[in-house]
């Protein structure tokens, strides 16, 4: 690229302000599609509509931001193996599949957060009381059982560091269905096969993206 034509720090502003107002559009999108139940299938193309342009405009202050100042973005909207969506333009149900990696860099901290849990609350976690709270303060996979059983999810995610965790990559899948499954169906397996072609759209963190192979990932 020419110097004439190098983008600098307004196109990279442009761009976020586009990115801001995609954002914004989508939102108005959604709370329209909530205020008007009986037009959905409208209500609906217009949430699509406004999620690609979304998804465009993050794309362009993605490649802007990488160029103009060697930086990306926290997230990516990589493609699904090459593989096209072909599910229903409406789904009735849906699964989201998610995965967060952690590294234990501070055992200590995460027994000695366990054994606190199973203090205050002992009936919460199960079993005597001086016997869970003695295991969850010795053993790992105790502590992470207490922790992980006290706490969602995303709470783990935004305390990670309190319970001596350290994040590593995490990816989230939105996969349509034609229904929704039985009660207990899937319990055994939640995660056996996802239909590549059912992903309606993916959202991946790793540091990864930092490197030179960002755009390989799949």
């Amino acid at each position: 690229m020419s110097d004439a034509v190098q983008p600098g720090a307004a196109e990279v502003r442009a761009a976020a302000e586009a990115l801001k107002g995609a954002i914004d559009r989508h939102l108005a999108a959604i709370e329209r599609r909530a205020s008007k139940p009986d037009d959905v299938a409208e209500a609906d193309a217009e949430v699509f509509s406004a999620f690609n342009e979304m998804a465009a405009a993050g794309e362009a202050y993605d490649e802007l931001l990488y160029d103009v100042y060697d930086e990306v973005t926290p997230f990516e909207v990589p493609e699904t193996d090459g593989a096209a969506y072909t599910g229903p333009e409406e789904p009735e149900a849906l699964s989201v599949f998610i995965r967060r990696d952690y590294a234990v860099v501070d055992p200590r901290r995460l027994l000695a957060q366990a054994r606190r849990v199973a203090e205050l609350d002992p009936e919460a976690v199960g079993g005597d009381e001086d016997d869970v709270q003695d295991a969850a303060g010795r053993s790992m996979p105790a502590a992470l059982g207490v922790l992980f059983g006290e706490f969602e999810p995303d709470e783990i995610a935004s305390r990670h560091k309190e319970f001596g965790l350290e994040e590593g990559d995490a990816t989230l899948w939105i996969v349509a269905a034609e229904e929704p499954a039985e009660p207990g169906e899937w319990l055994s397996s939640p995660f056996e096969a996802v239909d590549p072609e059912r992903v309606v759209c993916r959202f991946d963190i790793s540091e990864a993206f930092d490197g030179e192979e960002a755009e390989n990932v799949p």
